[in-house]
């Protein structure tokens, strides 16, 4: 079973799409990720996945058109997690959390103690028990990341989007919530699909990435595939090294532009082309 389909989507704002034609699978238990340059449309593509925002083409999410599934349905199937998420003011960490059990609730009903349950097993396995009564604006930005997480996993959902999961984090932080998604995800057999900035973890942690740059996929496939200098200096405008860890791992690495001295330049001056 494919967790997702897409087949030739478009999406956009107020009639100008910004995303066109994208295909991709991603099986039951995979990790997509979406990369390209600042604009490319990789956070629209999200957010037309998780419908919230109208497209056309088909989408479908466990091998059910998503044009079928009511909203709730959407809400069990789909966890969404956007990169600047609304922090009600107020809350603590554990009512915050709670609110991923709301798709699993009628009308007017109030929690109950499987809720309950639910919500304190997500707290532990992130590590977040002991902040469980502390004010959501209280916590530092790795804090926040994971509560962010918490949420999403409180609804039990098979399929995770994550947009720009470890925005405004530290290398260490960043590889640690990264680190547990992986572990989440092969713990509960998850389907991961994340935009992600760097393309290193891009690389080490997603089993396929889809490159967009003008709203169009321009490569699709494995890292190692994708990532190319040719095709990174053709889309980033960046001169890059593909390089391998002592581990195997794909690593991105920046090259600095080489300077040269001009026949007109005094003693030590440089320019760069």
């Amino acid at each position: 079973m494919k967790a997702l389909r897409l087949k030739d989507v478009y999406a956009g704002y107020s009639g100008n799409p910004v995303v066109r034609g994208v295909s991709v699978e991603v099986p039951d238990g995979g990790w997509l990720a979406i990369v390209g340059p600042n604009g490319a449309g990789k956070s629209t593509l999200l957010k037309t996945m998780a419908g919230l925002l109208p497209g056309g083409g088909h989408t479908s999410v466990h091998d059910r058109s998503s044009d079928s599934l009511s909203r709730k349905e959407k809400a069990l199937e789909i966890g969404y997690a956007p990169q600047n998420p609304v922090l009600p003011d107020g809350l603590t960490v554990t009512d915050y959390v709670l609110l991923g059990r709301t798709p699993h609730l009628g009308t007017l009903a109030r929690e109950s103690g499987q809720d309950l349950s639910i919500v304190d097993d997500v707290l532990a396995r992130l590590d977040l028990e002991r902040l469980a009564g502390r004010a959501l604006r209280t916590l530092s930005g790795g804090e926040r990341q994971r509560a962010v997480l918490a949420r999403v996993l409180a609804q039990r959902t098979r399929l995770l989007l994550l947009d720009e999961p470890t925005t405004g984090l530290d290398v260490g932080h960043a590889q640690a919530l990264l680190e547990l998604v992986d572990r989440l995800r092969g713990e509960d057999g998850i389907t991961v699909v994340s935009t992600l900035h760097d393309l290193t973890f891009a690389a080490q942690y997603a089993d396929q990435l889809l490159l967009l740059d003008d709203g169009e996929v321009v490569a699709s496939g494995p890292p190692a595939e994708v990532l190319t200098p040719e095709r990174l200096s053709r889309h980033y405008g960046a001169d890059v090294e593909v390089l391998h860890t002592t581990g195997g791992h794909l690593s991105i690495a920046p090259i600095r532009p080489r300077t040269r001295s001009t026949p007109d330049s005094g003693p030590g001056s440089l320019t760069v082309p």
